[in-house]
């Protein structure tokens, strides 16, 4: 285990469990703050794919400058596996896998057997709950949410979601893993949806209501917000970053257990049936080719 106070700045060695989109960025996020990381991965090509995309990553966080090590420096801390065994040194491990509340237990239970009585485990869900995700764990006061935004680099903000058991001592250590890596916490205790992804998703839903209403096109609804209350960018543009598949996951969670406001639009149905996800599938609100 490292010999730093947890408390007071990075754990000296951190796991995440997935290197897709957030996890590769939270892969990088503790890499560019000076931990060692591992990512672990379900089998090589994913693991390669991990690697490429912190890679990437790392290169590009040195060409904008700033950055005092060279990229080779920054990638000696840097491994992938494909063995949860490899988390058995880590002070801290996150797991970001897809946003199912099965496939996450499972992921967090195995971890979860690897590790060090003493170490940390954390979800990036952005909208389960953190004390349901608890129940199947041994140690659930070892145990929180870290809600890292996409792209990890860029956002200056993680969410720090406390469950019914996470201890004081959880709370104090993630508040400074955040504040070593140069971010602000937002501490929310666990309910659906925390404060971000709540507000987001309601502001998006009701821009896509309009869009289906014909009230303003997608643009010009973007438009107001970005221009009339200063957002960086608008709901529909960011649900085509987060993705539309992605935001009505969370929408029909959100509508389980906090009501019809939250009822997923036909229009959000429609494009996902369609394979319209947005960014990464070329088109979603917008046409991304």
């Amino acid at each position: 285990m490292g010999t730093i106070n947890l408390a007071e700045g990075l754990p000296e060695r951190v796991g995440v469990l997935g290197g897709g989109r957030m996890g590769a960025g939270i892969a990088h996020a503790f890499l560019m703050g000076g931990a060692k990381v591992v990512v672990v991965e379900r089998d090589d090509d994913a693991a390669t794919g991990a690697r490429e995309r912190v890679e990437a990553s790392v290169a590009k966080s040195i060409e904008r400058g700033g950055v005092q090590s060279s990229a080779g420096e920054i990638l000696t801390a840097f491994a992938t596996s494909t063995d949860y065994a490899d988390f058995a040194l880590c002070d801290l491990v996150v797991e970001a896998v897809p946003e199912d509340p099965q496939l996450k237990t499972t992921a967090l239970t195995a971890v979860e057997r690897e590790l060090n009585p003493r170490a940390f485990l954390a979800t990036n869900t952005s909208s389960l709950s953190v004390t349901g995700l608890a129940e199947s764990l041994a140690r659930p006061e070892q145990f929180l949410g870290l809600h890292f935004f996409n792209p990890v680099p860029a956002s200056t903000l993680i969410e720090v979601v406390i469950a019914a058991k996470t201890s004081p001592e959880a709370e104090a250590a993630a508040r400074g893993w955040v504040e070593a890596l140069g971010k602000t916490a937002v501490v929310v205790k666990d309910a659906p949806g925390f404060a971000s992804s709540r507000l987001g998703v309601a502001i998006a839903l009701e821009a896509m209501r309009m869009v289906e209403e014909g009230v303003a096109t997608a643009e010009d609804i973007d438009n107001a917000m970005v221009l009339g209350y200063k957002h960086p960018t608008g709901p529909l543009k960011t649900t085509d970053i987060v993705g539309l598949d992605v935001r009505l996951g969370i929408a029909e969670y959100l509508h389980s257990t906090l009501g019809e406001r939250f009822a997923p639009p036909q229009i959000l149905r429609d494009k996902v049936a369609a394979g319209e996800l947005g960014r990464k599938s070329g088109k979603g609100f917008y046409d991304w080719t």
